[in-house]
């Protein structure tokens, strides 16, 4: 080997030098070592020595008071208030190496170390803390946990905990971890909707926590309790004799129990957030209906015009539609369901909810609109047993087709606007079941594609001819909508003339934009007060080139703000399109007009 290889390979071997774990372990060294301590730490009385320039590096706490100016930056000892000094000693040991060993250490000290590690500013072992104790909740230890996270505003962790106390609510009130809660974190767990267990074991709950902790100022905990929710034996017999509600707010509980209707009273429920729970794993089942066994079986691919679904006939009387009752008691906001959509019928409906079978609330009405395929309905939270679909319209025949049902309470934030939800995605497109009902393209849907880059003179554009028809896109379901954006072909120079209307029957339109007197090409931004919108209508009256109107892209609401792109300047300026409506081939792929019902 030549010497110049051997400096070569020398050079390489030693430019990247990475001693990491001498230099970890030099430092945890000093843990508890007098060898250059300059800082002595008394906790409970007993003195630890430190190195103020570990101390400071490590945290802005220490900085802060060795360094900052502070009277203890003078000072050699220095007391600190700390209630452990098992776990200041193991917070200590993670200063000086970085480690810490959860595994090993109980729950009990973890919870004094994860105390500390929020007093002395360290975040990063406070959030490892707190997802170690996430993963490893139980009915022993999730009432400390909780109560822990409560005191160091721990917002994630406390969601955690709340989620999994919901989900064992009456195995978390007959634990002991239940009586030691603070008064805080105690009100805050059984005030919730979401806090499940039978009214009669959380009023015995209350009073036994009230008894250990010798509380004597509880009206406001008790206030908690539902009792309007327990029977009248349990009002006489249990709450009654507890001498814990005085006679009045007993008289008050049994008259708002006889008197107020089911769907008034402030029930509790189950909270499984983001999960279906009209499943038959959730003992969710469907009551009416034809062909019942349809709906909840997870399937919404297989379906065609003589399975896959459930249904009702549309008779006008007092029909029960299609009933679904819950495994349990659940607090839901939001419903998905799936309308038979083989062909291009519409549908109308609408969607009740109870606790008794007595008192029906509407939560979804779409009874005035026409919807199909894909449903994404939004309400104000509530507590439900039984959901109630009733189909009072299908384009075709008097028949109401469900393929698919599902409900759940969403953390999504949604916005609702006279009962229909005001969208800021692209609501106008094929993966929300839009679909072109009127137009020419050679490509079924090329307008609500999602595709407004690839076009040219032969493809990639929706069109009519000026003076008859119009390019209609039908959204799946109402949404509220306030906004438009579509692409007028511009591979030349040529303007455009238009106006666009709107409806939620097709019956009725409301014109939102008029561009009759005005030249317009390339992009288009619409904005118009918000209203419902189910079908769009888009009606070329003018081009500077051919009796065409041609688009490219359509979308509400509008995905942008600004109306130009930096697509536009890439637009070619080539002159006339030899391609007219006449010269397509109509097939199987091409729009015009509605589908004819099979």
């Amino acid at each position: 080997m030549s010497d110049n290889h051997h400096n070569r390979e020398v050079f390489a071997i030693g430019e990247d030098i990475n001693h990491t774990n001498h230099l970890s372990e030099d430092i945890g060294a000093l843990y508890l070592n007098e060898d250059y301590s300059d800082v002595t730490l008394v906790v409970d009385g007993n003195p630890l020595p430190g190195h103020k320039v570990i101390l400071a590096s490590r945290s802005e706490y220490f900085r802060a008071m060795l360094f900052g100016g502070l009277k203890e930056s003078h000072q050699t000892s220095i007391d600190l208030k700390v209630t452990s000094l098992t776990a200041f000693k193991l917070l200590l040991k993670y200063i000086y190496t970085g480690h810490m060993s959860l595994s090993s250490i109980k729950e009990e000290m973890i919870l004094d170390i994860l105390g500390l590690s929020h007093q002395y500013g360290f975040t990063t072992l406070e959030e490892a803390i707190s997802d170690y104790l996430k993963a490893n909740l139980s009915i022993k230890n999730v009432c400390h946990v909780y109560d822990a996270a409560i005191l160091y505003c721990l917002d994630s962790l406390a969601n955690v905990c709340s989620t999994f106390i919901d989900r064992h609510a009456v195995d978390i009130i007959r634990h002991e971890s239940f009586y030691n809660l603070s008064s805080t974190a105690f009100k805050d767990m059984i005030s919730r909707d979401s806090f499940c267990a039978p009214e009669v074991d959380i009023f015995n709950a209350v009073g036994e926590w009230v008894k250990r902790n010798g509380v004597t100022d509880y009206d406001h905990i008790m206030e908690c309790v539902r009792l309007p929710l327990m029977s009248l034996p349990d009002l006489l017999n249990v709450v009654r004799s507890s001498e814990l509600v005085s006679p009045d707010a007993i008289l008050d509980a049994i008259a708002a129990k006889n008197e107020s209707r089911d769907t008034d009273l402030k029930y509790r429920g189950c909270l499984i957030p983001e999960e279906n729970v009209a499943t038959p794993r959730h003992g969710a089942q469907v009551l009416t209906g034809e062909m019942k066994s349809a709906l909840l079986d997870g399937d919404d691919q297989n379906y065609d015009s003589e399975k896959g679904y459930t249904r009702h006939h549309i008779d006008g009387g007092n029909d029960q539609g299609i009933l679904i009752k819950l495994g349990t008691q659940s607090i839901i906001n939001h419903i998905r369901l799936l309308l038979w959509d083989k062909d291009t019928r519409s549908y109308s409906y609408y969607i009740e909810v109870s606790m008794d079978q007595n008192d029906w609330v509407r939560v979804i009405d779409y009874s005035q609109y026409l919807c199909r395929s894909w449903q994404y309905l939004y309400f104000p939270s509530r507590v439900v047993k039984y959901i109630r679909v009733v189909g009072t319209h299908n384009s075709v025949n008097r028949v109401f087709h469900l393929v698919s049902f599902q409900c759940m309470y969403t953390n999504k934030p949604f916005k609702l606007d006279r009962g229909v939800i005001v969208p800021t995605h692209n609501v106008a497109s094929m993966k929300y079941s839009a679909c072109v009902i009127e137009g020419v393209s050679r490509s079924r849907n090329a307008l609500i594609n999602g595709d407004w880059k690839n076009y040219d003179w032969d493809t990639g554009y929706t069109c009519h001819q000026l003076g008859s028809g119009a390019i209609v896109v039908q959204l799946a379901q109402p949404y509220m909508i306030d906004s438009m954006r579509l692409l007028l072909w511009d591979i030349d120079s040529r303007t455009y003339s238009y106006y666009i209307e709107v409806s939620t029957d097709q019956q009725t339109w409301k014109m939102v934009v008029d561009k009759r007197n005005e030249s317009c090409r390339s992009w288009q931004l619409i904005r118009f007060p918000r209203r419902p919108v189910v079908f769009i209508r888009i009606v070329g009256t003018f081009n500077t080139a051919n009796e065409v109107f041609h688009c490219v892209h359509f979308e509400c609401p509008s995905q942008i703000v600004d109306q130009k792109t930096s697509d536009e300047s890439e637009s070619s300026n080539f002159e006339g399109i030899e391609t007219s409506i006449n010269n397509m081939q109509v097939g199987d792929e091409e729009i015009v007009g509605n589908e004819t019902v099979a």
